[in-house]
């Protein structure tokens, strides 16, 4: 998830027990031509294994950018076919490609071809009602030497709206033999028990639920969450975490939705003009102290609730 899964992201997702997690996504032609953003995108820190999402349209610098990636590190490409995000579509990347099936071939073969890693595939069901052809993508994929597909319950059109389609994605389950991936409003264990039930996939990924939890997918695999009073440490960690990555000016701004996301979930009677200083402010002790602060009486008042 592109502004939600970098590196400082990931070291924690990986510290809490997830068994696999994804880059941003990379795209290929910015990553050839050296722009700062993908490389930075790029860096796995020894997270292993190390895959890395790459996106694109064209087979040329999809395919270049897979060998770099492999040269510096990457265990595993994947291809982004299912970003709904209007300016990725609007570069015929991502889900638009679910409109372009033969095209999208060539760019996964192109793949295939360039790297001696496995490369995998994410997408949608298809880029609306009237065209469901995950399954029939998801074989060709498989047939070019794609080795794992994932595959979000929603056409490119329902965006993020309505429910995921768990039992649409059993059909890409009978078109491959290959490991499936189930994704798409998986937020409880009861959630990822029931996807996996009704779409025969193989594991399943979560995205937006990890924001303001980056250990739940640990959660969902068997691994204890941080007790409600190690929640401010975490939370801290993170965004210190997010300041040596990134540096200190360009880490604040990155921060904030992290913050907003911590604080809606872990400290939501927390005032809004206390919420709006915290993400706002560039001075770093301050918002160290103001977030343990807001933290720690959420957690004293969930202890009364609980003693009363």
């Amino acid at each position: 998830m592109s502004g939600v899964t970098d590196l400082p992201f990931r070291q924690l997702a990986f510290r809490f027990g997830a068994g696999l997690v994804v880059t941003e996504m990379v795209a290929s032609r910015e990553l050839v031509f050296n722009a700062a953003e993908s490389w930075s995108r790029l860096k796995g820190a020894g997270l292993t294994p190390h895959m890395v999402q790459l996106a694109g349209r064209e087979a040329k610098w999809l395919a270049e950018a897979a060998v770099i990636a492999e040269a510096n590190g990457a265990d595993i490409i994947d291809i982004n076919m299912g970003c709904p995000a209007k300016k990725v579509i609007g570069g015929y990347a991502g889900s638009a490609l679910m409109r372009e099936p033969d095209h999208a071939l060539s760019l996964i073969e192109a793949t295939v071809k360039s790297v001696k890693i496995p490369v995998t595939v994410k997408m949608r069901l298809g880029w609306d009602d009237t065209s469901i052809n995950a399954p029939d993508i998801a074989a060709r994929a498989e047939a070019a030497g794609v080795q794992l597909i994932t595959v979000h319950g929603r056409t490119r059109m329902q965006f993020y709206e309505g429910k995921a389609n768990w039992d649409a994605i059993a059909a890409v389950r009978d078109a491959i033999r290959i490991p499936l991936i189930a994704n798409g409003d998986v937020d409880t264990v009861e959630d990822a028990n029931e996807i996996l039930r009704r779409s025969g996939a193989d594991a399943v990924m979560i995205g937006r639920g990890c924001q303001g939890r980056p250990w739940h997918a640990g959660v969902l695999a068997g691994h204890a969450a941080p007790a409600a009073s190690e929640i401010s440490d975490v939370v801290v960690d993170h965004y210190r975490a997010m300041l040596d990555h990134y540096g200190a000016e360009v880490g604040v701004r990155h921060a904030r939705k992290h913050l907003g996301w911590y604080l809606d979930r872990h400290a939501p009677d927390l005032a809004p003009e206390a919420k709006a200083s915290i993400m706002t402010s560039k001075d770093q002790g301050f918002v160290v102290g103001a977030l343990q602060r807001a933290l720690s009486e959420n957690d004293g008042a969930r202890a009364r609730q609980e003693a009363a």
